[in-house]
């Protein structure tokens, strides 16, 4: 398949070309600069919820030892037909159904949506080592820990937050940042979590629980984490933003 077939949501510079992907490569630079990560020079990267591997493959490029890129779910979809489906439904205010649930969209078999990672891994000579699973029913002893988890805009996709963050603790050495949709209550310190059953949030029916900078925090340390610190919090006179977390052992 061709760089233009593909639907990427990440811009990769592949050298003679930027993919062109739903985040621009100057908006990923800037993600990247607010995960505040230490120094990955010989460390081990675990990326979580990868899809086209633009975190794994500057990880790679920061001087990590062994990046891992993880993924299932975005990999198993037909991303040109999911994304007709979700604007469809977005614009006539219908709710989609889940995508795994379309026969039409769901490919676990063939993984049509692993092929924009594929083209930029080949590309790039990468080390990167892609595995396909399913993060919260795979068995994780195979994948071992690493020095750093990368767990980027997956938590509120997930039904089982606490679950999920247990884990994240189990594969994580040191440090585990954590991304994710968040909401501000104003008035309130108090760790609330919003419940999204339907598609409330960016119209997306893949959305569940959202939460506040004090119920992430204190999922974390339910989940094993020590030390959990506010890297990207709440900014003024909004509802919704995206909070990151480093939580370590």
């Amino acid at each position: 398949m061709g760089v233009d077939e593909i639907f990427w949501w990440h811009s990769i510079d592949l050298g003679d070309r930027v993919t062109a992907g739903h985040k621009s490569a100057d908006l990923l630079e800037r993600e990247w600069s607010n995960l505040r990560l230490p120094a990955l020079t010989g460390c081990s990267v675990l990326d979580i919820g990868c899809w086209d591997g633009w975190f794994s493959f500057r990880a790679e490029r920061e001087g990590a030892g062994r990046v891992v890129a993880l993924d299932h779910y975005v990999w198993a979809l037909d991303l040109p037909r999911q994304q007709a489906y979700w604007r469809d439904h977005r614009e006539r205010g219908v709710t989609p159904e889940p995508y795994h649930e379309q026969p039409e969209l769901w490919h676990p078999e063939t993984l049509p949506g692993k092929a924009g990672f594929d083209l930029a891994h080949s590309t790039l000579n990468s080390r990167v080592v892609p595995v396909v699973g399913d993060f919260m029913t795979m068995n994780l002893d195979g994948l071992g820990a690493f020095d750093v988890v990368l767990f980027l805009g997956v938590l509120y996709h997930l039904e089982e937050p606490l679950r999920a963050l247990r884990r994240v603790r189990q594969v994580t050495k040191s440090l585990a940042v954590i991304e994710s949709e968040a909401v501000a209550v104003e008035g309130s310190s108090k760790p609330w979590w919003e419940f999204v059953p339907g598609a409330e949030v960016n119209a997306d029916v893949g959305n569940w629980w959202i939460p506040t900078e004090a119920g992430l925090h204190g999922l974390c340390r339910a989940a094993g984490f020590a030390d959990v610190e506010t890297i990207v919090g709440p900014p003024e006179r909004t509802e919704r933003y995206r909070l990151v977390v480093h939580a370590s052992l």
